[in-house]
């Protein structure tokens, strides 16, 4: 098989994605793409605008705790029963991140707007809230169509790349994706597509079968690709291999002083990749 498509690693998507960018990632259970951020931390990355649709977890604690976001937007951080996004809530305290605080609904609809290619969108449920009094961008206009009728404006949300983990892609660099919608509405909504990475390339094609083709996200919106083995760990992927909850439990106890989580760098980040080298 030949893949002009396929990069060699996930370092080499990471390389695509310059300070400043505003990228999007997703929900720890939608195909979180780990390896690709572990590989923006070793770069060094600076100055990105995160984009959570509509939430996240340890891939946004470990790149605003490695310093590599200016602009957080989202409605949640949040490891659930894993336990606290402390580099996070670190973060947030000292000032060092600008958030744009968000609803899951907001989020959706921002990047549906997105992946239309309109400037805004409108939505319901929002007005008079604090939230949308904290956020300037959004506006509130009389609904053109009736009387008496506020309605709210979100700006169309536009990453410059998602970042994304599939459990493979097929000959063509089409990805199965299974029924997470949120991949495609992230690539979608994205200016140059997601950068992908996957467990295995097939030696298929996922659109000549009815099964696989809906749960596929077409190579158009995908920018590059890198095989990634077990790139979503220490988060799970599916039915392919589950949480490391004693991973989680090394990295809660690290995460709660910057010491702790210099060391955890040095040592799942860095040196895995010095190892690797």
């Amino acid at each position: 098989m030949s893949h002009d498509w396929l990069q060699g690693s996930a370092d080499d998507l990471a390389a695509r994605v310059p300070d400043g960018a505003k990228i999007a990632i997703g929900v720890d259970t939608a195909g979180v793409a780990m390896e690709t951020t572990r590989a923006l931390i070793r770069r060094g990355a600076r100055d990105l605008h995160l984009v959570c649709a509509p939430m996240a977890g340890l891939a946004a604690d470990l790149l605003i705790g490695a310093g590599c976001v200016a602009t957080l937007e989202t409605s949640a951080i949040t490891f659930g029963e894993y336990g606290t996004a402390h580099r996070f809530h670190d973060a947030l305290k000292r000032g060092a991140i600008k958030l744009m605080d968000a609803t899951c609904p907001a989020i959706y609809a921002a990047l549906e707007a997105g992946a239309k290619d309109i400037p805004f969108i409108p939505l319901r449920g929002l007005i008079g809230s604090d939230l949308a009094a904290h956020r300037p961008d959004w506006k509130v206009i009389d609904n053109p169509f009736g009387e008496d009728d506020p309605i709210l404006l979100l700006p169309a949300i536009r990453p410059d790349y998602a970042l994304i983990h599939a459990p493979y892609a097929d000959r063509n660099g089409n990805l199965f994706i299974g029924r997470r919608r949120d991949l495609v509405l992230m690539a979608q909504a994205s200016r140059q597509g997601a950068l992908a990475t996957v467990e295995e390339v097939r030696d298929v094609d996922l659109f000549s079968s009815e099964e696989t083709a809906a749960g596929t996200l077409p190579a158009i919106y995908i920018a590059s690709t890198a095989v990634a083995v077990r790139g979503a760990w220490p988060i799970g992927l599916g039915d392919h291999y589950e949480v490391d909850e004693a991973h989680f439990r090394r990295y809660a106890e690290l995460a709660r002083t910057a010491d702790g989580f210099a060391r955890y760098l040095d040592e799942f980040v860095h040196r895995r990749r010095q190892a690797a080298e």
